[in-house]
Order: structure tokens, then C-alpha cells, then sequence
């Protein structure tokens, strides 16, 4: 097989080299296309461009698999912990007993914000999405660490940049909630581990005992697990093209933050949770929404069922349907919406329409019961998303710097006006 792809155009012909990944995956080098010919490709949404090599995460869609540096996220949720894969991620290789220790140590002493965030968070109405919220607030830490913005900076400083984010953005995504519920904030108890003490911050008050549920804190890591990172998906993406220009880690996550906030990427376990709630103010009859899902003349559709990448099941899905019941087993909640939701999940797994067109049951359609479960609000729920996604995020600002990918332009194709004299106003 040839190492080369061949264009032919205007008479002219040019080889293009093909590479090939790890795995298996082939690509046509156009990097320099159009230098030779003047030519360039247009491709609406970057669906075929590879627009870097990356040794972070391999995803098979077709297949069902998805592995964060070699190893199966089935293994890594089964057998790892949130924080451990977070060094999995950024660094790529599991962590020693004491290189995993010394990171916990170093995220516990970071956990908490300078008190003039405070004066940032309290100008923020308590009707402010908390996406916007947190955005601003990550965005807000290169005031607190000017150091950051140096493109130069040694490798131990921008370590030190990982750990701070990794440790205070629990703390800021909690103060983002309590802002929201307009409720104290707490500050973080660095006695706990990672997803406990978000949780008490999350849902405790400074004067009151919070008592820490396991089933619900392991829950809630092996989610974070499950989205740790995805390949060069919208955020991901964004947070490599703003790191392309030198921005600092804080400006290049907080860009990230804002990506995910759109309905199109992070949203969809908030529209999960909206479309039950629809389903439930009409009457509850699950039947009724299965035969709208199958007409094709019907707008309706099943929010959390089916995955634009994977074509098959989603791997991360078998995982936390297990979680999903275990929590709602052990808070022993009586919730119309989550029974409509049980209901719907049976429908898929067993029914013949679903299974054939791959319609199963999704990480979103799972991880949006368990934050109802927690009673976290809809519109927390991608404020989650962005937690569990950090470590992705700094893992793909970090490869690229450390790679030196030169700074993001696309091109593209001009089909405006051509040139044409200015009309003065009195002749318009």
C-alpha cells in the first residue's frame, strides 16, 4: 500500500502523505496542500479533520471503545479512582503509590480560593447560570496568579498551575452553586477526600454537621471518571485552539468551560432530566413518547438515548447504570420523574426499534438520574460535567504546548460581495 494520497487537479497531480496512528488510523497529511497547489479543503465542523496527534485518548465509535492512555475506561472505573486517572490523564502514566500520594497531598493543600473571589462571586445575581459563574470565576484566577500568563514559564510552575485548578475547582463550582440557592458558602475540609468534600460543599452549611453518603460519593467518582476526557470533542478543542495563542491554563480552561455550557455539547444530561419532566406534565404514559420516538413525522425526540460518536452502546454507559441504581437504592427516593425514567430505560434495552438502530441508553441519560437523585439542579448538571471533564481539558493544553503546535487559523472559502465602491449616505 502506498504511503502517499494523490490529488489531481487542473492537470496537476500532488502526493500527500498518509500517516497512521497507533491504532490503526489513517490520515492525509494537507498540511502543506495548500503551499503546492493554492487549493485548501473545506470541512464544516472539523467531522473528518484531524486537527492535531494526540497520545491522550482513543475512541472507536463503531466499536464501543474508549481507553485513556492505552487503558479501558471499564478497567480504570472499575479498578481507579478520579484523582488517579487525573494523573493518568496530564501525565500519562499510572502514578506510583507514593507519586499518587504526593498529588493528593498537593491538591489537599490548594483547595482553597483567595477571599476576594468572594467580592467577584458576589456581584453575580443569584439567577446567573452557573456556567457563566465558574467560567468567570476560572477565568478570574490569572488575576490572583499573574504568573501564569508567561507562555514560558519551567515545567514546575505550570504543575503548579495543574494542581490549582485541579484543587479549587470543586471549591469555585460549589461557591457557583450556593450563589445560585443564595445560601452560605462553605470552605473546603481538606480531612475529606476530593468528591466528599465537594459534596459537603455542595450541600452543607458552616454551622451544621454534613454527613457523607459513600454509595453517593463513589458515585459521583467513578462519573467524573467516566468523563475525564473524550478525544478532540467541542471543548477540548476550543481549549487547544485558545492554548494555541499562548494563553495562559486558567484563560485556555475557562474558554472550555464556555464551550461545554452550549446545549450541544454539555447539555444533554440537563435535557434528559427536561424531557421527563415534559413527559410527566403530560400525564406520565411512557408509551405514548415510545411511539412519538418512532414516528418519523414527529418532532419529538428521545433526549439521552443513542450517541453521535459511539454507534453502538456507550462503554461509559453499562458503567454507571450500576451507579445509577445503586443510588437511587440507597437514598430510597419517590420521584415520578426518575420512575418515568426507569420505565424509559426498559423500553430501550428491550425493544427491537431501539436495539437495531443503537439506541441505547447513553453516559447522559444515566448521569442526569443521579444528580436528580442528589437533588442537584438542572442547571448544575453541566457544571458537573466540567468538573469531571478538568483534567481532560489541562491533559490536551498541555500536549499541545509541550508538542509546540503552532497557533490555530483555519482557512476558508470567501462567498461575499466582490469588490465594490463605497456609496455615500445621500445616495443609499
Amino acid at each position: 500500500m502506498s504511503d502517499f494520497a494523490e490529488i489531481i487537479y487542473d492537470g496537476k497531480s500532488y502526493q500527500l502523505p498518509v500517516v497512521e496512528g497507533s491504532e490503526g488510523e489513517k490520515a492525509i497529511d494537507i498540511s502543506k496542500l495548500r503551499g503546492a497547489s493554492g487549493l485548501i479543503t473545506i470541512d464544516k465542523g472539523f467531522k473528518n479533520t484531524g486537527s492535531t496527534e494526540s497520545a491522550i485518548t482513543f475512541l472507536d465509535g463503531e466499536k464501543g471503545i474508549l481507553r485513556h492512555r492505552g487503558y479501558t475506561i471499564e478497567e480504570l472505573a472499575d479498578k481507579s479512582s478520579f484523582i488517579e486517572v487525573s494523573y493518568l490523564v496530564i501525565y500519562g502514566e499510572l502514578p506510583t503509590q507514593e507519586e499518587l500520594a504526593n498529588f493528593k497531598n498537593d491538591i489537599t493543600q490548594h483547595t482553597l480560593v483567595h477571599e476576594d473571589v468572594k467580592s467577584i462571586l458576589d456581584g453575580f445575581p443569584s439567577k446567573a447560570h452557573p456556567m457563566g459563574v465558574l467560567s468567570s470565576l476560572v477565568s478570574s484566577l490569572t488575576a490572583f496568579y499573574p504568573k501564569s500568563l508567561d507562555p514560558n514559564r519551567s515545567v514546575e510552575e505550570v504543575n503548579g498551575t495543574i494542581i490549582r485548578l485541579l484543587a479549587k475547582l470543586p471549591t469555585l463550582a460549589a461557591w457557583a452553586f450556593k450563589n445560585r440557592v443564595r445560601q452560605p458558602l462553605v470552605y473546603p475540609n481538606n480531612n475529606l477526600d476530593y468528591c466528599s468534600n465537594f459534596l459537603r460543599m455542595m450541600f452543607g452549611l458552616p454551622t451544621e454537621e454534613y454527613n457523607i453518603n459513600p454509595v453517593v460519593a463513589n458515585a459521583l467518582d467513578k462519573l467524573l471518571i467516566l468523563h475525564a476526557d473524550h478525544e478532540q470533542n467541542c471543548s477540548a478543542s476550543t481549549v487547544r485552539i485558545v492554548g494555541s495563542s499562548h494563553a495562559s491554563l486558567y484563560a485556555s480552561v475557562s474558554a472550555g468551560i464556555a464551550a461545554l455550557w452550549g446545549p450541544l455539547h454539555g447539555g444533554a444530561n440537563q435535557a434528559v432530566i427536561e424531557m421527563l419532566e415534559n413527559i410527566k406534565a403530560d400525564g406520565g404514559d411512557v408509551s405514548k413518547y415510545v411511539a412519538k420516538a418512532k414516528d418519523k413525522s414527529d418532532p419529538f425526540r428521545l433526549m439521552g438515548f443513542g450517541h453521535r460518536v459511539y454507534k453502538n452502546f456507550d462503554p461509559r454507559a453499562r458503567i454507571i447504570k450500576k451507579a445509577a441504581d445503586d443510588v437511587l437504592e440507597a437514598l430510597g427516593i419517590d420521584d415520578p420523574v426518575l420512575e418515568i425514567a426507569q420505565e424509559l430505560e426498559a423500553v430501550a434495552l428491550k425493544d427491537q426499534y431501539f436495539i437495531d438502530r443503537g439506541l441505547y441508553p447513553n453516559v447522559d441519560f444515566y448521569s442526569g438520574i443521579i444528580y436528580r437523585a442528589l437533588g442537584i439542579p438542572t442547571d448544575m448538571f453541566t457544571v458537573m460535567f466540567a468538573l469531571g471533564r478538568l483534567p481532560g481539558w489541562i491533559a490536551q493544553w498541555k500536549e499541545m504546548r509541550e508538542n509546540g503546535d503552532p497557533i490555530g487559523r483555519p482557512r476558508q472559502v470567501y462567498t461575499g460581495h466582490n469588490e465594490r465602491p463605497y456609496v455615500p449616505m445621500n445616495e443609499r
